[in-house]
């Protein structure tokens, strides 16, 4: 696809809660998240070895969900290249904004679905603060303690139409899909894209509860198995609300944990193991209802909640 990589990675989601403090204290206390600041409105939060300054903005809300995803384009000149692709899209276009404290101006836009997204290149690079946040080694961004997530790994949304969902993400960010879910009725029921040599960095999966703009889960990547297994322990010392895992998936192959944060939104704990995408003509990977019914990828069945629960809370579930 061309300039398929003008942008060069999912950099950072804004997660809206209605329980600000009781969730910033999960992110940081018990998820594992390190704090690099906050105004008076939002935390901004990252895992150890993100570079950026921050890969999570918390955001206090009277509700709950998702505020924006955004992602950084390779240059400048990508930048542009995807401004204009966009623009000539027929999506809708919100403005340039002024960056956060993470990074500088940014271009949103939207889905059909109410998801915002913003693209941007100028960003804010971490600083270790105090010496015990500097790493020892050179080639991470920053020392880590107990067993927290190494970096933002993926976000899933919600959408009524996947497909056309999937038609935004091709034409706007270039993204490529790796694999999917084929429904008999003929819908496609969810699809992992990426824009790089990850297996994904977005999902999106069929809305069931009647909801626009909703927010799946945010997933943060582990160095490996074990960090998850610990978490686990972790979360069930702390009271959280453990959904399922953990597990592999059968799609990706991703071990995984996944927890409710105390304001409702749905966040998982994965490990890929050392899996990318390399074929540049890489076809993308069909499951069928068949396929889905075997369960996970070590027969664990996909509990309802995971079908239904999204953020904000929906009209209906079913």
């Amino acid at each position: 696809m061309e300039n398929a990589h003008d942008l060069a990675h999912l950099a950072h989601v804004e997660m809206l809660t209605d329980r600000f403090d009781e969730s910033l204290d999960f992110f940081t206390r018990i998820y594992g998240l390190k704090l690099s600041g906050q105004d008076e409105n939002s935390a901004y939060l990252r895992a150890w070895d993100d570079y950026e300054y921050h890969s999570l903005k918390l955001t206090r809300s009277d509700r709950t969900g998702v505020g924006h995803i955004a992602y950084r384009a390779a240059s400048p000149a990508a930048l542009e290249r995807r401004v204009t692709a966009i623009e000539a899209a027929g999506f809708k276009t919100l403005s340039w904004v002024d960056g956060d404290e993470g990074h500088g101006r940014a271009f949103r836009f939207e889905d059909p679905f109410g998801h915002v997204f913003e693209i941007y290149y100028d960003t804010n690079w971490y600083e270790p603060q105090a010496d015990a946040e500097r790493a020892a080694l050179k080639n991470t961004a920053s020392a880590f303690t107990g067993a927290p997530p190494r970096r933002l790994d993926h976000v899933n949304l919600l959408a009524e139409d996947v497909t056309e969902f999937r038609r935004f993400m091709e034409t706007c960010l270039g993204s490529r899909v790796t694999e999917l879910i084929q429904l008999d009725n003929g819908r496609i029921g969810g699809c992992w894209f990426t824009v790089n040599n990850k297996t994904y960095d977005l999902a999106c999966t069929e809305e069931h509860g009647g909801g626009d703009g909703r927010l799946h889960h945010v997933t943060y990547a582990t160095d490996q198995r074990e960090d998850i297994l610990r978490a686990a322990d972790i979360f069930l010392q702390n009271g959280v609300h453990i959904e399922t895992g953990p597990h592999k998936h059968a799609i990706q192959g991703t071990f995984f944990l996944y927890v409710w944060e105390p304001a409702g939104n749905r966040v998982e704990l994965a490990n890929a193991g050392a899996r990318l995408i390399l074929a540049p003509d890489w076809q993308p990977i069909i499951w069928n209802e068949q396929d889905r019914r075997k369960g996970q990828a070590w027969g664990l069945k996909t509990i309802e909640s995971f079908h239904t629960h999204g953020t904000p809370p929906a009209r209906k579930e079913h």
